[in-house]
């Protein structure tokens, strides 16, 4: 043994070398497996870690005692963050959805968008319900009465919109008179008082009339629903739309590209998102304490949402176990958590369920977009705790047909909440409009909204994603069904080419035609 060690070239007995060699390739591999998992995960660690870095950060810049143009200096870096995930949502939201609806067959489109509007609906009126209930269990309001806007030192935010009118403007807004306009403004009713006339005593007369302004933000909704139709047009018409649906196409995997890109640089922009904000807090113990009641209700109602009912549904309906599929999402929901951005969010979220999860690229570029727009689970459990805690605030009971007014409201109009930071707190303005109550309670709501903020966000853009998740399913039991009929069809095609072929090869048809050219030969000869 010794010898033939020595010829290989080593001077210790070969079983010992081969121990070695194959400790060596073992210790290899667990190198190997661990630079793997460091290369797969390495954007999560660095977004995680950037988000902890942060607060501890915050925590020290706070100590500083920093003056407010100081403060805006150092949150220049989040904000760059916020400016680039915002100038790629027009064309991600555009593209995806002319692209996703053309490649889709009108069948198909009309099929999982009925599916989509009806996971989006019985999602949010079941998240409604859960905030409704919490509010009364928890009962955040009742003991508060004392508290008002003054204690905290707060700015007054009052509302005089119709609760009419905020539904029109949703359906105006649908239908954008200038797509140019629609792509940084949007529709919104406004009111004037006008002279109508005198009474007996001569004192003039004044009636509130609504009339039509511009406010600064995206129509997304208006976008959303053009992009769609138009991809759909794209599609009947056939060759002569091939050239404008690569078009779209290619566009759409460039700027996917450009979100590549941008995705290194969130870690880094998370870390001054969250340190500033916790820069910028004031007098937090006192917030907390007067309403920690209503903090812990609304996250409450979001763990239980996005941690029990979420998942039960994709269960229910995929069979999979849904957080490994969630589980390959740190980074969107971590981005969430950040910028309190649904649309913010959407880059990376596409990006992500596409390349981790599997998700068809035709299905998570039609639903992600829409479920951004018009899913905002998170935002109506709060919006619905938040109207029953300005109820006991103010001492009203709610009757049974007010509680169904809020559930149908926040469902309704969480819809049309804009997908941006504090966007929900418009919502509540018209539930407390619906319902009766004075709205002049809501600045206690935006006070505290930078803490509940972030958890609705992250369940907002969970609900869009396990929607993607469950559309993939649905969409690959129809592709298998149609195959499999499709194979069931060429085999009965196959099986009837080869009864024709039996029957044409047949031993017992081939001798009675031979008989058959046999028979004018034998007449022939008996013939004299």
């Amino acid at each position: 043994m010794e010898k033939k060690s020595e010829i290989n070239g080593h001077a210790m007995p070969g079983s010992a070398s081969t121990d070695q060699i194959l400790e060596k390739g073992s210790q290899k591999s667990l190198g190997e497996k661990l630079m793997e998992f460091l290369r797969k995960n390495l954007l999560v660690i660095l977004t995680v870690s950037g988000v902890l870095v942060g607060v501890g950060l915050g925590m020290m810049v706070r100590s500083m005692n920093l003056t407010k143009a100081q403060m805006t200096y150092f949150a220049f870096p989040g904000e760059m963050l916020l400016r680039m995930l915002k100038m790629i949502i027009l064309p991600l939201v555009v593209c995806s959805l002319v692209s996703g609806a053309a490649s889709l067959d009108t069948r198909s489109l009309g099929k999982l968008g009925g599916i989509a509007v009806a996971y989006f609906l019985v999602t949010t009126l079941i998240a409604s319900g859960i905030g409704v209930a919490l509010a009364f269990i928890i009962k955040p309001g009742v003991g508060a009465g004392a508290l008002n806007t003054n204690n905290l030192g707060l700015e007054s935010v009052s509302s005089n919109k119709e609760t009419t009118d905020s539904f029109l403007d949703l359906a105006r807004n649908l239908f954008p008179a200038n797509l140019v306009a629609a792509a940084f403004r949007s529709y919104a009713t406004d009111y004037k008082m006008v002279a109508v006339g005198n009474d007996t005593n001569g004192t003039t007369l004044y009636q509130k009339v609504p009339y039509g302004t511009e406010t600064d933000g995206m129509n997304i909704l208006g976008l959303v629903l053009f992009a769609m139709v138009f991809g759909v047009a794209l599609r009947k018409l056939g060759d002569e739309g091939e050239e404008l649906i690569r078009f779209f196409n290619a566009f759409n995997e460039a700027t996917m590209v450009l979100v590549s890109w941008i995705m290194w640089y969130i870690p880094f922009g998370i870390m001054f998102l969250v340190g500033s904000k916790i820069v910028e807090m004031e007098d937090v113990v006192l917030l907390v304490t007067s309403l920690g009641k209503y903090i812990f209700a609304s996250i409450l109602g979001h763990v239980i949402h996005g941690g029990i009912v979420l998942p039960l549904i994709y269960f229910g309906l995929t069979r999979k176990n849904p957080f490994s599929f969630l589980s390959g999402l740190i980074t969107p929901f971590t981005t969430a958590f950040a910028t309190c951005s649904s649309s913010a969010t959407l880059p990376s979220m596409i990006k992500c369920v596409e390349e981790n999860n599997g998700v068809d690229k035709r299905i998570s570029r039609f639903i992600l977009p829409i479920g951004a727009t018009v899913n905002m689970d998170g935002a109506a459990i709060f919006q619905c705790i938040a109207a029953v805690f300005i109820a006991q605030l103010n001492n009203t009971e709610l009757n049974a047909g007010q509680i169904f007014t809020i559930l149908v409201t926040a469902t309704a109009s969480s819809v049309g909440a804009a997908g941006i930071p504090a966007g929900g707190i418009i919502t509540i303005a018209i539930i407390l409009e619906a319902i009766g109550l004075p709205t002049n309670d809501l600045s206690l709501m935006l006070a505290v909204d930078w803490i509940v903020d972030r958890t609705t966000t992250v369940v907002n853009v969970e609900g869009d994603a396990l929607g993607a998740g469950i559309l993939h399913h649905i969409n690959q039991l129809e592709m298998k069904k149609h195959q499999q009929e499709g194979e069931l069809s060429e085999v009965r095609v196959e099986a009837v080419a080869n009864v024709q072929a039996e029957e044409e090869t047949s031993p017992l048809v081939t001798h009675q035609a031979k008989a058959l050219e046999a028979m004018p030969e034998a007449i022939e000869l008996q013939i004299p």
